[in-house]
Protein backbone atom coordinates (compact mmCIF):
# COMPACT_ATOMS: atom_id res chain seq x y z
CA UNK A 1 0.00 0.00 0.00
CA UNK A 2 1.21 3.49 -0.94
CA UNK A 3 -0.10 6.44 1.07
CA UNK A 4 0.14 10.03 -0.11
CA UNK A 5 1.30 12.64 2.40
CA UNK A 6 2.07 16.21 1.32
CA UNK A 7 3.35 15.41 -2.14
CA UNK A 8 5.18 12.15 -1.38
CA UNK A 9 4.22 8.48 -1.27
CA UNK A 10 5.06 6.25 1.68
CA UNK A 11 4.67 2.59 2.51
CA UNK A 12 1.94 1.97 5.06
CA UNK A 13 4.36 1.42 7.96
CA UNK A 14 6.27 4.61 7.14
CA UNK A 15 3.24 6.88 6.66
CA UNK A 16 3.29 9.21 9.66
CA UNK A 17 2.29 12.73 10.68
CA UNK A 18 3.47 14.80 13.66
CA UNK A 19 1.95 14.40 17.11
CA UNK A 20 1.81 18.20 17.09
CA UNK A 21 -0.53 18.21 14.08
CA UNK A 22 -3.73 19.96 15.14
CA UNK A 23 -5.74 17.28 13.41
CA UNK A 24 -4.38 14.86 16.01
CA UNK A 25 -4.47 17.25 18.96
CA UNK A 26 -7.88 18.81 18.36
CA UNK A 27 -9.64 17.11 15.45
CA UNK A 28 -8.96 20.32 13.57
CA UNK A 29 -9.43 19.36 9.95
CA UNK A 30 -11.77 17.94 7.35
CA UNK A 31 -12.10 14.77 5.31
CA UNK A 32 -13.91 13.04 2.50
CA UNK A 33 -14.70 9.38 2.02
CA UNK A 34 -14.78 8.61 -1.70
CA UNK A 35 -15.44 5.43 -3.67
CA UNK A 36 -14.01 4.08 -6.89
CA UNK A 37 -15.91 1.54 -8.94
CA UNK A 38 -14.61 -0.37 -11.94
CA UNK A 39 -11.55 1.87 -12.29
CA UNK A 40 -13.48 5.13 -12.02
CA UNK A 41 -13.74 7.50 -9.06
CA UNK A 42 -17.37 8.12 -8.23
CA UNK A 43 -18.61 11.72 -8.09
CA UNK A 44 -15.12 13.07 -7.47
CA UNK A 45 -16.07 16.64 -8.39
CA UNK A 46 -18.89 16.59 -5.83
CA UNK A 47 -16.57 15.37 -3.08
CA UNK A 48 -13.93 17.96 -3.89
CA UNK A 49 -16.53 20.74 -3.98
CA UNK A 50 -17.71 19.72 -0.51
CA UNK A 51 -14.10 19.55 0.71
CA UNK A 52 -13.49 23.08 -0.56
CA UNK A 53 -16.66 24.37 1.11
CA UNK A 54 -15.79 22.66 4.40
CA UNK A 55 -12.29 24.15 4.30
CA UNK A 56 -13.69 27.62 3.73
CA UNK A 57 -16.17 27.19 6.59
CA UNK A 58 -13.43 26.43 9.13
CA UNK A 59 -10.91 28.99 7.80
CA UNK A 60 -8.60 26.26 6.51
CA UNK A 61 -6.47 27.03 3.48
CA UNK A 62 -6.05 23.98 1.29
CA UNK A 63 -2.36 23.25 0.59
CA UNK A 64 -2.86 23.03 -3.16
CA UNK A 65 -5.51 23.83 -5.79
CA UNK A 66 -8.47 21.47 -6.10
CA UNK A 67 -7.25 20.25 -9.50
CA UNK A 68 -3.94 19.20 -7.96
CA UNK A 69 -5.74 17.36 -5.18
CA UNK A 70 -7.78 15.58 -7.86
CA UNK A 71 -4.59 14.46 -9.62
CA UNK A 72 -3.12 13.21 -6.32
CA UNK A 73 -6.25 11.15 -5.62
CA UNK A 74 -6.19 9.55 -9.07
CA UNK A 75 -2.49 8.78 -8.79
CA UNK A 76 -2.90 7.25 -5.33
CA UNK A 77 -5.57 4.86 -6.60
CA UNK A 78 -3.46 4.03 -9.65
CA UNK A 79 -0.29 3.35 -7.64
CA UNK A 80 -2.21 0.93 -5.46
CA UNK A 81 -3.55 -0.92 -8.50
CA UNK A 82 -7.16 -0.66 -7.34
CA UNK A 83 -10.28 -0.67 -9.48
CA UNK A 84 -12.78 -0.84 -6.64
CA UNK A 85 -11.62 1.24 -3.70
CA UNK A 86 -12.49 3.35 -0.73
CA UNK A 87 -10.47 6.57 -0.66
CA UNK A 88 -9.94 8.62 2.47
CA UNK A 89 -8.87 12.21 1.80
CA UNK A 90 -7.85 14.14 4.93
CA UNK A 91 -6.75 17.75 5.35
CA UNK A 92 -5.62 18.90 8.79
CA UNK A 93 -4.66 22.33 10.09
CA UNK A 94 -1.08 21.15 10.18
CA UNK A 95 1.71 21.21 12.76
CA UNK A 96 1.39 23.80 15.54
CA UNK A 97 1.93 23.98 19.28
CA UNK A 98 -0.16 22.76 22.19
CA UNK A 99 -2.41 25.81 22.10
CA UNK A 100 -5.58 26.50 20.11
CA UNK A 101 -4.26 29.37 18.01
CA UNK A 102 -4.41 28.29 14.35
CA UNK A 103 -1.84 30.94 13.48
CA UNK A 104 0.78 28.75 15.16
CA UNK A 105 0.35 26.17 12.38
CA UNK A 106 2.85 28.13 10.32
CA UNK A 107 3.73 25.46 7.77
CA UNK A 108 0.15 25.17 6.58
CA UNK A 109 -2.20 22.27 6.15
CA UNK A 110 -1.27 18.59 6.04
CA UNK A 111 -2.96 16.53 3.31
CA UNK A 112 -2.95 12.76 3.08
CA UNK A 113 -4.75 10.21 0.94
CA UNK A 114 -5.36 6.52 1.65
CA UNK A 115 -6.78 4.17 -0.98
CA UNK A 116 -7.89 0.74 0.20
CA UNK A 117 -10.76 -1.71 -0.04
CA UNK A 118 -13.89 -1.56 2.11
CA UNK A 119 -16.93 -3.70 2.82
CA UNK A 120 -18.97 -1.85 5.40
CA UNK A 121 -21.72 -4.48 5.38
CA UNK A 122 -21.70 -8.03 3.99
CA UNK A 123 -23.80 -8.49 0.84
CA UNK A 124 -26.46 -10.40 2.79
CA UNK A 125 -27.40 -7.19 4.63
CA UNK A 126 -28.44 -5.58 1.34
CA UNK A 127 -31.10 -8.25 1.09
CA UNK A 128 -32.19 -8.59 4.70
CA UNK A 129 -31.57 -5.00 5.85
CA UNK A 130 -30.20 -3.39 8.99
CA UNK A 131 -31.37 -3.07 12.56
CA UNK A 132 -31.27 0.54 13.76
CA UNK A 133 -31.78 2.28 17.10
CA UNK A 134 -32.25 5.91 18.10
CA UNK A 135 -29.21 7.28 19.91
CA UNK A 136 -29.41 9.25 23.15
CA UNK A 137 -26.91 11.66 21.57
CA UNK A 138 -28.45 14.68 19.87
CA UNK A 139 -27.25 16.14 16.59
CA UNK A 140 -25.19 19.31 16.83
CA UNK A 141 -27.28 22.45 16.41
CA UNK A 142 -26.94 24.75 13.42
CA UNK A 143 -25.69 27.42 15.84
CA UNK A 144 -22.64 25.21 16.49
CA UNK A 145 -20.16 23.85 13.94
CA UNK A 146 -22.75 22.79 11.42
CA UNK A 147 -22.98 19.08 10.53
CA UNK A 148 -22.65 20.30 6.94
CA UNK A 149 -18.90 20.59 7.61
CA UNK A 150 -17.34 17.14 7.31
CA UNK A 151 -14.85 17.72 10.09
CA UNK A 152 -12.45 15.33 11.79
CA UNK A 153 -14.39 15.66 15.04
CA UNK A 154 -16.60 12.57 14.80
CA UNK A 155 -16.81 11.74 18.48
CA UNK A 156 -20.61 12.13 18.68
CA UNK A 157 -20.99 9.84 15.66
CA UNK A 158 -18.62 7.28 17.15
CA UNK A 159 -20.48 7.23 20.48
CA UNK A 160 -23.83 6.93 18.70
CA UNK A 161 -22.50 3.96 16.73
CA UNK A 162 -21.22 2.44 19.99
CA UNK A 163 -24.76 2.66 21.38
CA UNK A 164 -26.01 0.84 18.30
CA UNK A 165 -23.44 -1.90 18.72
CA UNK A 166 -24.28 -2.28 22.42
CA UNK A 167 -27.96 -2.58 21.46
CA UNK A 168 -27.34 -5.26 18.85
CA UNK A 169 -27.94 -2.84 15.96
CA UNK A 170 -25.82 -1.77 12.99
CA UNK A 171 -26.68 1.95 12.92
CA UNK A 172 -28.01 4.74 15.13
CA UNK A 173 -30.32 7.65 14.36
CA UNK A 174 -29.53 11.08 15.75
CA UNK A 175 -32.39 13.44 16.54
CA UNK A 176 -31.89 17.19 16.50
CA UNK A 177 -32.73 19.68 19.26
CA UNK A 178 -36.40 19.80 18.21
CA UNK A 179 -36.75 16.02 18.30
CA UNK A 180 -36.88 15.62 14.55
CA UNK A 181 -34.86 12.96 12.73
CA UNK A 182 -31.62 14.37 11.31
CA UNK A 183 -29.36 11.56 10.10
CA UNK A 184 -27.59 8.41 11.24
CA UNK A 185 -24.10 8.15 12.70
CA UNK A 186 -22.62 7.61 9.24
CA UNK A 187 -25.52 7.79 6.81
CA UNK A 188 -28.40 9.92 5.59
CA UNK A 189 -31.90 8.50 6.04
CA UNK A 190 -35.01 8.23 3.84
CA UNK A 191 -38.42 6.63 4.22
CA UNK A 192 -41.07 5.48 1.75
CA UNK A 193 -44.78 5.92 2.45
CA UNK A 194 -47.69 5.47 0.03
CA UNK A 195 -45.42 5.71 -3.01
CA UNK A 196 -43.68 8.88 -1.82
CA UNK A 197 -40.10 9.23 -0.57
CA UNK A 198 -39.14 11.58 2.27
CA UNK A 199 -35.83 12.71 3.79
CA UNK A 200 -34.80 15.37 6.33
CA UNK A 201 -33.88 18.80 4.90
CA UNK A 202 -30.55 20.53 5.46
CA UNK A 203 -32.21 22.62 8.19
CA UNK A 204 -32.62 19.41 10.23
CA UNK A 205 -28.85 19.43 10.76
CA UNK A 206 -27.46 16.96 8.25
CA UNK A 207 -24.38 16.43 6.19
CA UNK A 208 -25.50 16.77 2.58
CA UNK A 209 -24.27 13.40 1.44
CA UNK A 210 -23.01 12.75 -2.06
CA UNK A 211 -24.81 9.40 -2.13
CA UNK A 212 -27.91 11.13 -0.72
CA UNK A 213 -27.94 13.44 -3.72
CA UNK A 214 -27.47 10.53 -6.12
CA UNK A 215 -30.35 8.63 -4.49
CA UNK A 216 -32.57 11.67 -4.92
CA UNK A 217 -31.58 12.02 -8.58
CA UNK A 218 -32.15 8.33 -9.29
CA UNK A 219 -35.50 8.38 -7.49
CA UNK A 220 -36.69 11.10 -9.83
CA UNK A 221 -35.09 9.90 -13.07
CA UNK A 222 -35.45 6.13 -12.71
CA UNK A 223 -38.44 5.70 -10.38
CA UNK A 224 -40.35 8.82 -11.38
CA UNK A 225 -40.65 9.87 -7.73
CA UNK A 226 -39.47 13.26 -6.51
CA UNK A 227 -38.06 13.09 -2.98
CA UNK A 228 -39.80 15.38 -0.47
CA UNK A 229 -37.49 17.09 2.02
CA UNK A 230 -39.24 17.85 5.30
CA UNK A 231 -38.85 17.59 9.06
CA UNK A 232 -40.40 14.52 10.65
CA UNK A 233 -40.41 12.64 13.99
CA UNK A 234 -39.39 9.03 14.59
CA UNK A 235 -43.03 7.97 14.35
CA UNK A 236 -42.95 8.51 10.60
CA UNK A 237 -40.14 5.98 10.35
CA UNK A 238 -41.99 3.45 12.51
CA UNK A 239 -45.08 3.67 10.28
CA UNK A 240 -43.21 3.77 6.96
CA UNK A 241 -43.51 1.18 4.21
CA UNK A 242 -39.71 1.20 3.79
CA UNK A 243 -36.71 2.96 5.30
CA UNK A 244 -33.30 3.14 3.67
CA UNK A 245 -29.95 4.71 4.43
CA UNK A 246 -27.40 6.22 2.07
CA UNK A 247 -23.68 6.87 2.45
CA UNK A 248 -20.38 6.46 0.66
CA UNK A 249 -19.49 3.38 2.69
CA UNK A 250 -22.96 1.83 2.95
CA UNK A 251 -24.13 2.97 -0.51
CA UNK A 252 -27.92 2.37 -0.35
CA UNK A 253 -29.20 -0.11 2.22
CA UNK A 254 -32.54 -0.86 3.89
CA UNK A 255 -33.32 -0.42 7.58
CA UNK A 256 -35.90 -3.06 8.48
CA UNK A 257 -36.11 -2.73 12.25
CA UNK A 258 -35.97 0.55 14.22
CA UNK A 259 -36.16 0.74 18.02
CA UNK A 260 -37.72 -2.73 18.11
CA UNK A 261 -40.37 -1.90 15.47
CA UNK A 262 -40.43 -3.94 12.27
CA UNK A 263 -40.56 -1.67 9.23
CA UNK A 264 -42.87 -2.74 6.41
CA UNK A 265 -42.48 -6.46 5.80
CA UNK A 266 -39.20 -6.64 7.67
CA UNK A 267 -37.03 -7.07 4.57
CA UNK A 268 -35.56 -4.84 1.90
CA UNK A 269 -38.58 -3.39 0.09
CA UNK A 270 -39.18 -2.98 -3.66
CA UNK A 271 -38.38 0.74 -3.83
CA UNK A 272 -35.10 0.27 -1.99
CA UNK A 273 -34.23 -2.76 -4.12
CA UNK A 274 -34.84 -0.73 -7.27
CA UNK A 275 -32.68 2.12 -6.02
CA UNK A 276 -29.85 -0.26 -5.09
CA UNK A 277 -29.93 -1.74 -8.60
CA UNK A 278 -29.97 1.66 -10.32
CA UNK A 279 -27.25 2.97 -8.02
CA UNK A 280 -24.94 0.04 -8.75
CA UNK A 281 -25.53 0.31 -12.48
CA UNK A 282 -24.78 4.03 -12.38
CA UNK A 283 -21.76 3.73 -10.07
CA UNK A 284 -20.14 1.07 -12.24
CA UNK A 285 -20.57 3.03 -15.46
CA UNK A 286 -19.64 6.59 -14.49
CA UNK A 287 -16.95 8.58 -12.74
CA UNK A 288 -13.48 10.00 -13.22
CA UNK A 289 -11.25 7.44 -15.00
CA UNK A 290 -8.08 6.33 -13.22
CA UNK A 291 -6.29 4.17 -15.76
CA UNK A 292 -7.67 5.60 -19.01
CA UNK A 293 -6.17 8.96 -18.01
CA UNK A 294 -2.71 7.38 -17.91
CA UNK A 295 -3.16 5.71 -21.32
CA UNK A 296 -4.19 9.03 -22.85
CA UNK A 297 -0.86 10.70 -21.95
Amino acid sequence: MKIYIDGKYYDKDDAKISVFDHGVLYGDGIFEGIRAYNGRIFRLDDHLKRLDESANAILLKLPMPIKEIEKAIIETVRLNGLKDAYIRLVVTRGVGDLGLDMRKCKDGATLFIIADRIELYPEEFYEKGLTVITSTIRQKGLDQVTPGVKSLNYLANILARAEATAGGAQEAILLNATGHVSECSGDNIFYVKDGKIFTPPTSAGILVGVTRNVAMELSEKKLGVKVIERNFPRYDLYSADEVFLTGTGAEIIAAVKIDGRVIGKGVCGPTTKNLIKHFRDYANSSGTPVYEAVKAK
